[in-house]
């Protein structure tokens, strides 16, 4: 396991490179009137988590290499068009695609918004900090998926909701959840980072070349 994730993180990283553009550029096709709403929430979500690990109400004491990654399906899905990276899990070779790209982020938000919720309804150690802390990120990703879906809400998959999308289970200590968000929260960064780029690539129209 720790194998699997050291791999993903680095494919992750590696992703990160290889998109040559900026983060948080709009995506074509978001309606153009959220397309800046778009933009600014991505980058928000990013700045907001980079502060929050910052923090040391959630990761106070934990080693700063405890990641969790989530699974690759959206660095796959994300990564540009025979990427150079011969051996690593975002090697693709099949077409980029658009909508199989922005389906898989927005998983991905729904997941951690889940994650995110059924914490802050534990028992915590330091509820008033770790909820003032936790409750702008979920705002934020409430709002993108709001704003940014490529379907609209009314025809979005069920498997996309926040409800029954917590692949997590948590202990009866404060100190073993801590440290599960905080990894958690680790990964999440890393793979925001790959978002606003995978963004990027998008909005740049490369892969329509």
């Amino acid at each position: 396991m720790a194998k699997f994730t050291s791999c993903a993180v680095s494919c992750v990283l590696l992703l990160v490179w290889n998109l040559r553009v900026s983060s948080g550029l709009p995506v074509r096709n978001v309606s153009a009137e959220n397309q800046a709403e778009c933009a600014f929430l991505f980058r928000s979500l990013l700045l907001n988590v980079t502060r929050l690990l910052d923090n040391n109400v959630l990761c106070f004491g934990i080693s700063p290499e405890k990641v969790a990654a989530r699974d690759a399906e959206t660095v796959q899905a994300c990564a540009p068009t025979q990427t150079q990276s011969p051996g690593c899990m975002s090697q693709r070779n099949s077409p980029f695609s658009e909508s199989e790209c922005l389906g898989n982020i927005m998983k991905d938000l729904a997941h951690y918004e889940s994650v995110i919720q059924s914490y802050l309804k534990l028992e915590l150690r330091r509820p008033e900090e770790e909820v003032a802390l936790l409750s702008p990120t979920l705002g934020m990703i409430s709002s993108l998926r709001k704003s940014c879906s490529p379907k609209p809400s009314e025809e979005a998959d069920s498997s996309v909701t926040p409800e029954g999308n917590t692949a997590q289970t948590w202990d009866d200590d404060f100190f073993s959840n801590r440290y599960e968000m905080c990894k958690m929260m680790r990964g999440f960064h890393i793979r925001i980072i790959t978002i606003n780029r995978a963004m990027g690539y998008i909005s740049s129209g490369d892969h329509r070349k």
